[in-house]
């Protein structure tokens, strides 16, 4: 009973989504949350993937895409969105850790910020669109939870370094076993997807390297410009993360335009 309530707690942090009143609240639970933040990718996922299949039957791919996009999130509130888009400004404008950290800690968008957003943003729509609808549903059930296992392990193996911020209740430290609960909710929709072969090895194999390249470049330029990771830096590996992996799997497709 307690990891459901961890559970709820985390969908409650991550998400717009009600939680039932049963579960209580207690701070200390926050820190132990993270380990389920993959699985609200699922919740996430299946959402985005309702949309998506509901608007294929009626509407071309594009559209199927910005509303299962747009679904994502309005769930989500747009966290991580957000901190991609701080994460953009921040980096981009501050030449120094302090200045760095000033910048992602004003709520103003600058033009890093909103020129990453825009080609994030399109990078995502496009590749969904030209994903066959079975292989974009199934991209979505790896794509959100993945992403958000390579937002963890960053809470995983790095420090926070914020005196103060939303996230710090969550970036105490994690453990192995915390982080390996994590990876097998990854783990329980990718195996299913194999199974029934929605999507291919190699593009699964594709998607788990883009999540894990993002994961490290973002780790290491996170931990060279600002001496570990903050909330929005969490928002950004997701962000960063879930585009590659639809970039990924259309890879595994051969529909290279040299080809056409």
């Amino acid at each position: 009973m307690h990891q459901v309530r961890l559970f709820f707690i985390a969908l409650q942090f991550f998400t717009r989504l009600p939680i039932p009143g049963w579960v209580g609240f207690e701070a200390a639970w926050l820190q132990h949350a993270s380990r389920y933040f993959p699985l609200v990718g699922v919740v996430v996922a299946a959402i985005a993937a309702a949309v998506y299949y509901a608007a294929a039957l009626v509407l071309p791919a594009p559209m199927a895409a910005v509303l299962s996009t747009a679904a994502s999130i309005y769930i989500t509130g747009a966290f991580h969105e957000d901190g991609f888009a701080d994460t953009c400004d921040g980096l981009g404008g501050g030449m120094t850790k302090e200045r760095a950290l000033e910048i992602m800690k004003d709520s103003r968008v600058g033009a890093y910020g909103a020129i990453g957003i825009v080609c994030m943003l399109a990078a995502k729509l496009s590749a969904l669109a030209m994903l066959p609808p079975r292989v974009a549903v199934a991209a979505l059930f790896v794509a959100h939870p993945l992403s958000r296992l390579a937002a963890t392990a960053l809470i995983w193996k790095l420090d926070y370094v914020r005196g103060e911020g939303k996230a710090k209740p969550l970036a105490q430290q994690m453990t192995t076993a915390e982080f390996a609960i994590a990876a097998l909710t990854c783990l329980l929709p990718a195996t299913y997807i194999l199974i029934t072969d929605a999507m291919t090895p190699a593009a699964m194999l594709a998607a788990i390297s883009a999540a894990t390249l993002a994961a490290l470049w973002l780790g290491r330029l996170f931990v060279r410009r600002l001496g570990g990771y903050t909330g929005d830096c969490l928002g950004a590996v997701q962000q960063l993360a879930e585009a590659l992996i639809y970039i990924a799997v259309l890879a595994t497709l051969g529909h290279g335009a040299w080809n056409a």
